[in-house]
């Protein structure tokens, strides 16, 4: 089929957006890529149109692990094979899983980048028929991006593996010092780059300096039809802000990512139809939600970067519609961004602390635990060890950036299962165990394909099928666990850690100062651009232009700041025609200021009034009596 075929037979779309034919031509030419798209661009059809059109897998990298199941179970959904390897998995799954890589019909793997530092699955990339090498957010990649992902490093070792397939490295946002940085990390051989413009013609960039950001939410929601997005620093704030707009008769909801994967997509399916009128979220909200009508997008607190900023904010108006994105800043921000940034840096003996307290905590032996991963209840943890919550998150990235361990902040992974020994043995099983005959059946008849992959299940239904308790039917899977009839992985969703190496002795333990020094003036730097923004009088667009290296933009005209030069401007010529308008009433016969003001008809009452005071202050009329008159 061609790509256009594809497009219609999988997507139901008659043609591409901007640039994605282009994209996708050039990965089929087989010249690796870097393709810089809009929040809202259709990133993901870039590779798996031409993944679909060639023979052989697409291996996709992303640090989303929530957006790579989105996509998983989306291509699904279409009839197109895809599975993801994400941290927390079991050995046996992903071995599983890679051999239906190699011997399946699977067109799509989607990896975290943590996964390519294991050996297995390096061992087994290097026996499938890789059509693609696919990196999402691709700045990752860059220690002078926003969001530097140590392993990312890694996906050069594809190329190793796989020489002459193309890689197409995808972004949506990268200064000229990230792509360079990109095309240097990933060996691209031949350098082909395809950018739209970062310039977004409907939304209305706006920066208010406010001391009451509560009575600022409001306004806002009640002087704008539509639906909208409110970004905030902490889970807690989610849940209190939402509460605050349905006490003043807003429809909200709030959403953070520590909430059941069940909760978060109803959340989100409220919203998106509109049930929900304003979703209250951390940053964990709108990756890969294409919601086109939202006409606000507020950010109460000051994000990380211009990069993160630019992305959030994109999530409005993407049906080109008008759309307000707004920024609400006072001086109290700064106070706490500079704090939070003393706590992004802990001390290289607090690093290596916090390592021993996580092997302490797991319990493992020096040189033990290689391969390992374990939920960590941070707040357990913290607590145990009495360390500072932001600091010790910090510590955890610095150690994942050594590559002593990897850390994921949030991991959902569904309950899981597969039978461990055949069908016969299984019958058998039941006719010597009668009891436990009518639950393996509802389960056989519940779930297919158990015996070759690790099929996903959900307990709840599980327990209404069998007329069993919740609790009961988990206990139920454990035993045939136990007896070695299944393999069954409970539902996860705590931030997980992995550890990369064996539990190393301090004095074996290197952390990169170096390193550490060049990640904080990355920090500063664009710490220092978001202030920048937010408290200069340019225009708000040409400036998020100009910080993506785009020097020459036109002002907007509807920025906060081009609006403010628009209504000084327009006072000032309203001013010179009441002027005009004063001379010439006085110039026929004097008179008193109340027949002045009400016989003058440019401006508004209060205008005449203070251009009259102004003409006084400067000379140009005065009294006569009770009477004005000019001046001589």
């Amino acid at each position: 089929m061609t790509i256009h075929q594809i497009l219609k037979q999988y997507w139901n779309h008659d043609a591409f957006r901007p640039m994605q034919a282009e994209i996708i031509q050039s990965v089929l030419l087989g010249h690796d890529t870097l393709a810089l798209l809009p929040t809202g661009g259709g990133k993901s059809v870039c590779f798996q149109v031409p993944a679909m059109a060639k023979d052989g897998i697409c291996i996709v990298i992303s640090p989303l692990i929530a957006l790579m199941k989105d996509q998983v179970e989306n291509l699904k959904a279409k009839g197109i094979e895809a599975i993801s390897i994400v941290s927390g998995m079991s050995k046996r799954e992903i071995d599983i899983a890679l051999d239906n890589c190699i011997y399946g019909d699977v067109k799509f793997l989607y990896l975290s980048p943590e996964r390519l530092l294991s050996e297995l699955v390096r061992e087994r990339i290097k026996y499938m028929k890789v059509n693609l090498i696919a990196v999402d957010e691709a700045h990752c990649i860059s220690q002078w991006g926003y969001d530097f992902r140590p392993p990312y490093l890694h996906i050069a070792d594809l190329r190793e593996l796989h020489p002459d397939v193309p890689v197409l490295a995808l972004t949506a946002t990268a200064t000229a010092e990230v792509r360079e940085d990109i095309r240097e990390k990933l060996h691209f051989k031949s350098a082909v780059v395809f950018q739209k413009s970062f310039e977004r013609k409907n939304i209305s960039y706006v920066v208010q300096n406010e001391e009451d950001k509560l009575r600022k939410l409001l306004s806002i929601a009640r002087g704008v039809n539509g639906s909208g997005i409110v970004y905030v620093r902490s889970r807690k704030e989610t849940t209190e802000l939402a509460k605050f707009y349905n006490d003043n008769g807003i429809k909200a909801d709030f959403y953070h990512a520590g909430l059941e994967a069940g909760l978060r997509s109803q959340k989100q399916e409220n919203w998106k139809d509109n049930r929900i009128r304003i979703i209250v979220a951390t940053n964990a909200f709108g990756m890969g939600i294409d919601k086109p009508d939202v006409r606000f997008v507020i950010h109460k607190d000051m994000p990380e970067s211009l990069e993160a900023y630019y992305q959030e904010a994109g999530r409005g108006g993407r049906d080109e519609q008008k759309a307000y994105a707004v920024l609400l800043y006072n001086y109290a921000d700064r106070l706490k961004q500079e704090k939070k940034f003393e706590l992004s840096f802990p001390t290289i003996p607090e690093i290596k602390q916090v390592y021993h307290y996580l092997a302490n905590y797991y319990q493992l032996a020096y040189e033990a635990g290689e391969g390992l991963s374990f939920d960590l209840d941070l707040a357990d943890f913290c607590s145990r060890f009495k360390l500072d919550v932001i600091k010790t998150l910090n510590a955890l990235k610095f150690l994942e950036q050594d590559e002593y361990l990897s850390f994921n902040e949030s991991v959902f992974l569904p309950s899981r299962f597969r039978f461990e020994i055949t069908n016969e043995e299984l019958y058998n099983f039941q006719i010597q165990n009668p009891g436990w005959d009518p639950f393996i059946k509802t389960i056989l008849r519940s779930y297919g394909g158990s015996f070759e992959n690790y099929v996903r299940l959900r307990e709840f239904d599980l327990a209404r099928r069998t007329q069993m308790s919740v609790q009961q039917v988990i206990e139920g899977l454990k035993q045939l666990q136990q007896f070695n009839i299944l393999n069954y992985q409970q539902q996860t969703d705590q931030p997980q850690v992995t550890f990369l190496k064996p539990r190393q002795q301090s004095n074996a333990l290197y952390i990169d100062k170096k390193a550490i020094d060049e990640r904080q003036a990355t920090y500063r730097k664009k710490m220092e651009a978001v202030f920048a923004y937010a408290t200069h009088k340019k225009c708000r667009s040409q400036m998020l232009l100009a910080y993506f290296d785009e020097s020459n933009a036109d002002k907007c005209g509807f920025c906060d700041v081009c609006l403010d030069e628009k209504r000084k401007k327009n006072a000032a010529e309203i001013f010179d025609d009441i002027t005009n308008e004063i001379v010439n009433l006085l110039s026929n016969a004097p008179l008193d200021i109340g027949t002045l003001v009400t016989s003058a008809k440019t401006g508004n009452e209060k205008e005449r009034i203070d251009a009259v005071r102004l003409m006084l202050d400067a000379g140009k009329i005065k009294f006569a009596g009770e009477k004005l008159i000019i001046s001589d």
